[in-house]
């Protein structure tokens, strides 16, 4: 290959890889794979090295010139002493080469370093939580488009690294490389688009992960390269290897070159020729037999068999049932994959799953953690509304107007029904139905709606939660029993059950109401309750008080009447002296608290002065008045 055709196999690479990544990139937006997005960010990536490339090698090509042009003017020279030394005027395009390779090849692995771990970081957090994308439409015409950037790269590549290992071209080896591993990624693409049209998206996730992978383990192989290149010995003579060259594309994207290319980088690497040495030779010439003894024995290693204590499995030869009991927990041997194959299942873990609403995936089954847990938010990706049933409370509220029974009032209500159960007969459990776990629980979702259509709504959310849950239990062990299922169904809470999160305020609002009213009917029951014992105790207390009176005034009047007896018997004894007696007695009742005067004769000499003052204590009236403060 000439010099003057170099240039232009290089500017053909670089505008293909400049369609290449532009058509991928365009596709990758219109389609829902996630493959696509990895597979642009190569194209991209393999676009930047053929443009870095092509500009090297124009300087290469520009200091060839300058050499060639050198000779003839030295060659027609009288004097040659001009141009015998090496002085960087003489050799611009040489001295702008070495610039280059010194400081702008590192700084490029630098950035396309940077690139692709900030590629695989952001590609790799999408993959490993994908979201559930829209299908297009137009599928089948972007995994066309991905077949034609196979044949656009794969011709063009496998040219430039076949002229790069036979003459000597290092600089179309990058490139060629990227275009090569461009057109089996395209492959790789449309494989991941038709799998999405045919509804197989986990095949889609699983191809751009394991790009994301490649994509790492490419920047790790950028990272030490550059580290391993301040370490490694010159020779003088040898060329320098092209930095940004990456070993792991060459590989991928000519697998059958993998150990020329390790041979290339070990004598790079150490500076002598390890390739030639007898290990490497025989490692060379054995490397088929190696390979074939060792997946001989990763063969014959899938006849040794060890079940975990928590397992029990079955065992199928030829996808046929090999008897009738479960292999327990230990060491097992079997015929080697795929004449027999093992089916492990959980048989003494109790597992869990959960009706009535779809669980985030950080949740593992049960609700995010939070301290309070109201009614008015959701604590779930999604949450279905269920029916529940009214008993009827008043026989004319459900009677229409043609005087026919109507059907009672439903409510909705969200409830998180946690279902747990134990494989106990795993034959019957593996054997008897396909998907014996999505069959148990559409069994549990269909007798839980089958119970709270049956129930009151209240009693449901109130006093009635541990009896529906038993009632449940038995329900959907039953009908597991009646589907062969061979589960033991161990738990069902109800424990989070409230109304549909857009009526729970209302809901709230309205059970307060109910429970102001209540309190307040309570308080008035009270109140008449008081009221009417304060009434019968003062109607009883005037009715003894009148009874108490009447007493009295009858054993009055009987004492009056027998006074008036012993009188009249003492009037008749006495008739003089008993009338004064009693006059005398009256009269000093009458003037007890009386004053009394005594008038003397009124002929007699002496005069008697009486004191009638009333007399008070002498000590009284000497107190000391303290004095004011």
């Amino acid at each position: 290959m000439t010099e003057r055709n170099l240039k232009p196999t290089g500017l053909v690479n670089l505008l293909i890889a400049l369609a290449a990544a532009g058509l991928g990139t365009y596709i990758a937006r219109s389609t829902a794979s996630y493959a696509d997005e990895v597979v642009s960010v190569f194209l991209g990536l393999g676009f930047l090295v053929a443009l870095f490339s092509y500009f090297q090698m124009r300087m290469e090509a520009r200091e060839k010139l300058e050499k060639l042009e050198l000779d003839e003017l030295a060659k027609s020279a009288r004097s040659t002493t001009l141009f015998d030394g090496t002085d960087a005027e003489a050799f611009p395009a040489r001295r702008a080469r070495e610039q280059f390779e010194r400081w702008l090849v590192p700084a490029f692995c630098l950035v396309l370093l940077v690139l692709q771990v900030a590629a695989a970081w952001w590609l790799g957090k999408q993959v490993l939580n994908p979201d559930a994308r829209e299908v297009r439409n137009s599928l089948p015409m972007m995994a066309a488009f991905f077949g034609f950037l196979f044949f656009l790269q794969f011709l063009p590549g496998r040219y430039s690294v076949n002229v790069a290992r036979l003459e000597g071209q290092r600089l179309l080896q990058p490139a060629g490389s990227y275009l090569l591993l461009g057109a089996y990624l395209s492959l790789l693409a449309a494989a991941g688009i038709v799998a999405i049209h045919f509804g197989h998206s986990k095949v889609d996730i699983f191809i751009a992960r394991a790009l994301c992978v490649i994509l790492a383990l490419a920047a790790v192989e950028n990272l030490f390269t550059l580290i391993l290149e301040i370490y490694r010995p010159r020779v003088r003579g040898q060329a320098a290897r092209v930095l940004y060259e990456s070993r792991l594309v060459g590989l991928l994207g000519q697998p059958e070159s993998v150990f020329t290319t390790a041979a290339h980088a070990l004598d790079y690497q150490f500076g002598f020729k390890v390739s030639e040495t007898w290990f490497f030779q025989f490692l060379q010439k054995a490397f088929v037999w190696l390979l074939l003894i060792q997946s001989g024995l990763l063969w014959l290693s899938t006849s040794f068999v060890f079940i975990e204590p928590d397992e029990q499995a079955l065992l199928e030869r030829c996808g046929k049932p090999v008897g009738t009991t479960a292999l327990n927990p230990g060491f097992h041997l079997k015929c080697p994959w795929p004449i027999d194959s093992v089916y492990r299942f959980q048989s003494h873990r109790i597992q869990t799953f959960t009706v009535g609403v779809v669980t985030k995936d950080d949740d593992h089954g049960g609700a995010t953690a939070e301290n309070t847990i109201v009614w008015t938010k959701n604590h779930y990706k999604e949450e279905f509304n269920l029916p529940v049933a009214n008993k009827e409370q008043d026989s004319a509220s459900n009677t229409n107007a043609a005087g026919e029974k109507s059907a009672p009032p439903a409510n909705l209500i969200t409830a998180s029904v946690p279902v747990q159960y134990q494989i106990k007969d795993i034959v019957a459990w593996a054997r008897n139905h396909a998907n014996p776990n999505e069959l148990l629980e559409r069994i549990a979702t269909r007798e839980v709606v089958r119970h709270l259509v049956s129930v009151d709504f209240f009693e449901f959310m109130s006093v009635g939660r541990k009896k529906s849950a038993e009632a449940l239990r038995a329900n959907i062990q039953k009908s597991a029993d009646d589907a062969q299922l061979g589960v033991n169904i161990l738990f069902v809470g109800l424990q989070d059950v409230h109304p549909p999160v857009s009526v729970a305020e209302a809901f709230e609002a309205v059970i307060g109401a109910q429970q102001t009213r209540e309190a307040k009917t309570l308080a008035a029951k009270g109140e008449a309750t008081k009221s009417t014992a304060m009434a019968e105790g003062e109607a009883q207390k005037v009715k003894d008080t009148a009874a108490a009176f009447a007493v009295r005034r009858v054993a009055e009047a009987g004492a009056i009447g027998a006074q008036f007896e012993h009188q009249m018997a003492a009037f008749d004894a006495a008739p003089t002296v008993y009338p004064q007696r009693i006059y005398l007695q009256t009269y000093a009742k009458a003037i007890a608290k009386s004053r009394k005067y005594i008038i003397a004769t009124t002929n007699a000499q002496e005069m008697i002065q009486l004191n009638l003052e009333d007399k008070i204590r002498e000590d009284l009236l000497n107190l000391e008045i303290p004095a004011k403060k």
